[in-house]
């Protein structure tokens, strides 16, 4: 068969055709590896600009905690510093009132509370300081004990009178006579005194027997009424 003019040329047309779709093609790969290439710099700088951010971050928190270590150290020391001053002052504050507790018994409650209790018609003529009893079947203070042949008086003595002191002043004066028999004859009573006695605590006292006394001025009153 005889190829014809007409039909090698037109094979030379399909070739070049053919060539220039294959450059085309490459083209496009190339252009498609281009748009790759920049993508994966382009994700490169991200990671990097995230990474160095990510540092920075880290760095700053680090300093923050750092800071705050050394704030949280600080108020620590200045709240250690504060509470050893404060402790100081309570320990001064019940020393003085430890002292002043001292001078209201020695000079106030012991001289006045057997005339006190001579003026009620309780004919009482010693005191005994800063008892204390101590048996197989237990123990007991007593700040003041009061006595004559017939009538013993226990009196407990407070800064501050609270109802937990008359509570437990109750219960010592039922103790009384078993841990001190020899007084197992004569009429126990009792008796709380204080450098301050709410008036609610002086009530709570009258109630439960007791006589109150307290400071009135300059002086140590009993404060019962005359019925009591």
């Amino acid at each position: 068969m005889t190829t014809t003019s007409e039909e090698v040329w037109q094979l030379l047309k399909e070739l070049i055709e053919a060539q220039k779709e294959t450059e085309k093609g490459f083209q496009e790969i190339k252009e498609r590896f281009a748009q790759s290439d920049h993508r994966l710099q382009e994700t490169e700088r991200l990671l990097k600009e995230n990474a160095q951010e990510t540092d920075h971050r880290f760095q700053e928190t680090e300093r923050l905690l750092k800071e705050n270590a050394q704030e949280t150290d600080r108020r620590f020391r200045e709240t250690e510093r504060l509470l050893k001053e404060q402790s100081k002052k309570t320990d001064e504050q019940i020393g003085r009132l430890g002292n002043r507790l001292g001078e209201f018994v020695e000079w106030q409650v012991r001289p006045a509370v057997v005339r006190l209790f001579q003026e009620r018609g309780i004919d009482v003529h010693e005191f005994l300081p800063d008892v204390s009893v101590k048996r197989a079947t237990g123990g007991i203070q007593i700040d003041l004990l009061v006595v004559n042949e017939t009538e013993a008086i226990l009196v407990e003595v407070k800064s501050k009178l609270s109802q937990t002191d008359v509570d437990e002043h109750l219960e010592r004066l039922g103790k009384f006579k078993e841990l001190m028999p020899r007084y197992g004859d004569v009429n126990a009573l009792g008796a709380v005194a204080g450098m301050i006695v709410p008036e609610h605590i002086a009530s709570y006292a009258y109630r439960k027997g007791f006589y109150v006394l307290a400071q009135s001025g300059e002086n140590v009153v009993i404060f019962n009424d005359n019925k009591f």
